[in-house]
């Protein structure tokens, strides 16, 4: 399938601003994405272990976080670090993010990623629910992005969704394909993305290739997550 990354990047950029208002009733299974008590318990029981997995990193300085969106991350960021920077491509995800927490610690950058350049380098440079919206073709400059923001000792973790049909919203048009999908917001409007779901092995392929030592798991139902170092 033939795809205009341009134009598709510009429409994901334009779903996350217009669903950033209602972007937390899914992390939180609110309306659309309430999939019944057995599947929310599930979901947050699983949600706990990936949070407790980045817990365990430690104490760190300065953390890169792309992707920062409402801020949900962001929190659990403020918990082993000094610093924050948090880039997003929508400046309302920002405003949530940054009335949300409220914190000096955290600063922000209204950059597209596709298009932002490293300035400096991370202890640790964290992405969640982001690496399944990187076209394939955008993919290798991507993290040569990430491996250039970690500082030589530093880390990267990385969370993202598993494949499963009630992490989705109820009314989660079908799949069209294995790469580009299109959702759907509360008001009805609808945009073409990329979600990619990887495999452990496949994300563990992808950050060997990008110069990272990387431990992947997967919790049962619906999350990968992977804990990696640059080591040269």
């Amino acid at each position: 399938m033939s795809v205009d990354t341009t134009k598709l990047i510009r429409d994901q950029i334009e779903y996350y601003r217009s669903r950033s208002s209602e972007y937390d009733e899914w992390f939180y299974r609110i309306g659309r994405y309430d999939r019944g008590q057995e599947n929310n318990d599930r979901w947050f029981v699983e949600v706990e272990t990936v949070q407790k997995a980045l817990r365990e990193i430690g104490q760190v300085n300065q953390v890169l976080e792309l992707a920062s969106g409402t801020g949900i991350w962001t929190e659990q960021l403020l918990q082993i670090s000094t610093k924050i920077e948090a880039i997003d491509a929508s400046a309302e995800t920002i405003a949530i993010n940054q009335n949300k927490l409220n914190s000096d610690k955290v600063t922000y950058q209204h950059r597209d990623i596709f298009t932002w350049e490293p300035e400096q380098e991370y202890d640790l440079v964290f992405f969640s629910f982001w690496l399944s919206h990187v076209p394939p073709d955008l993919l290798q400059s991507f993290f040569n992005k990430v491996y250039l923001a970690t500082r030589k000792g530093g880390q990267i973790f990385i969370i993202d969704s598993r494949n499963d049909s009630t992490s989705r919203a109820k009314d989660h048009l079908p799949e069209q394909d294995g790469i580009y999908q299109t959702r759907k917001l509360n008001d009805g409007r609808e945009f073409k993305i990329a979600k990619i779901f990887y495999q452990p092995d496949e994300l563990q392929t992808l950050l060997v290739n990008a110069g990272f030592t990387a431990d992947v798991r997967v919790t049962e139902t619906y999350f990968i997550y992977a804990h990696g170092w640059k080591s040269n």
